[in-house]
C-alpha cells in the first residue's frame, strides 16, 4: 500500500536489486548493523524520475531479514520479480522516529552529526561533520580533525539540546593541535 511519505527522512540504504520472484527487494544498508531496517515497519523509496523530478512512495514492510550482507524485504504490494526490479536504485529512508531505542551509550550516527564537540578543557574544537567506519572504530570528522570515537577518547555524550545553540556536546580527550 502506498502512502504519503513522513518529513523525518534518513537515508539508510539503496535497492540493489530483485530477490527471488515472489517481488523480495534486495537492499544494500548503509551501516554494517542494520537494525532499523530489520525491524522497521514501513519504508520510503525515493527514486528520480523523468526530468529530474523525484518519486517518492511509502510500503508497508511484510518481512526483512538479513542475507549475505544484504536485507532483504518484502513489501504489500510489490508481488513479483518485474515490480520489484522497477525500484532498484531507489534511495530507502526511514522516519527518525521509528529507529528502535538505543541502549546506553550506544548512539545513531545520525544523532551525532552537527553536535558540538569541546575537549575536557572545555576549548571549543567544533561541529561533527560527519561520521565514518574506518576498519577498527568510527571516526568522526570535526572540521579538519579526525577524531577516533572510541571510549578512551570520547569522554561524555549530551544528545540534548544543553547549549544555546540547541546542539548536543560531545566531550572529548584531544587537543585542537594534535593533527597538525
Amino acid at each position: 500500500m502506498i502512502h504519503q511519505p513522513p518529513s523525518d527522512l534518513i537515508e539508510l540504504g539503496q535497492v540493489f536489486d530483485a530477490q527471488g520472484l515472489k517481488g523480495h527487494i534486495k537492499v544494500r544498508p548503509y551501516s554494517p548493523d542494520p537494525v532499523a531496517l530489520l525491524q522497521c515497519k514501513q519504508i520510503c523509496l525515493q527514486r528520480d524520475g523523468a526530468r529530474g523530478a523525484s518519486i517518492d512512495a511509502t510500503y508497508t514492510v511484510n518481512q526483512a531479514k538479513l542475507h549475505s550482507g544484504f536485507v532483504v524485504m518484502a513489501l504489500e504490494g510489490v508481488t513479483d520479480r518485474d515490480a520489484a526490479l522497477l525500484l532498484k536504485g531507489s534511495s530507502l529512508k526511514l522516519p527518525r522516529t521509528s529507529f528502535p531505542k538505543t541502549e546506553q551509550g550506544t548512539y545513531y550516527w545520525i544523532d551525532l552529526i552537527g553536535c558540538r564537540v569541546l575537549n575536557e578543557e572545555g576549548a571549543e574544537l567544533g561541529f561533527v561533520d560527519e561520521i565514518a567506519e574506518y576498519g577498527a572504530h568510527p571516526v568522526m570528522t570535526v572540521g579538519k580533525e579526525l577524531i577516533p570515537f572510541v571510549p578512551d577518547l570520547v569522554k561524555s555524550v549530551d544528545l540534548q539540546a544543553s547549549d544555546a545553540g540547541g546542539v548536543g556536546t560531545i566531550v572529548v580527550a584531544w587537543q585542537a593541535n594534535w593533527s597538525k
